[in-house]
């Protein structure tokens, strides 16, 4: 896909990049640093361990979701600047443009992605 083709998915990108560093930032205290945002957030002793310990966990689990969506969503800029934005990382045929406007970080056309699904890496 040219450059100037993959405009309105660059924008989608950097606006979904956007809104993950800031809801990471938040996840991680903002201004403060993350180790004292934790310290502040689990220093209730009104709370029990078990609450506490599944709030942590809860944290930890969507800031490492967020950091893969920003990673993907980097990856997709990357291709964006490579010129092989839109194009199918296992066939190399055109990633359809509905998908693209669905999922703008998608790395494979319909057939591949569920093929891989189906099979994958490291899996018979």
């Amino acid at each position: 896909m040219q450059t100037e083709q993959a405009a309105p998915y660059k924008a989608l990108l950097l606006e979904q990049q956007a809104s993950l560093q800031a809801q990471l930032a938040a996840l991680r205290g903002g201004a403060i640093g993350r180790v004292q945002a934790s310290a502040e957030h689990y220093a209730r002793p009104e709370d029990p361990q078990a609450q506490l310990n599944t709030e942590k966990e809860l944290e930890f689990t969507l800031d490492a979701h967020e950091s893969a969506e920003l990673d993907a969503v980097q990856a997709a800029l990357d291709r964006i600047s490579a010129g092989r934005y839109g194009d199918c990382s296992d066939c190399g045929l055109a990633i359809p443009a509905a998908r693209l406007q669905a999922t703008p970080t998608a790395l494979r056309c319909i057939a591949c992605q569920q093929r891989a699904e189906q099979h994958p890496p490291g899996r018979p």
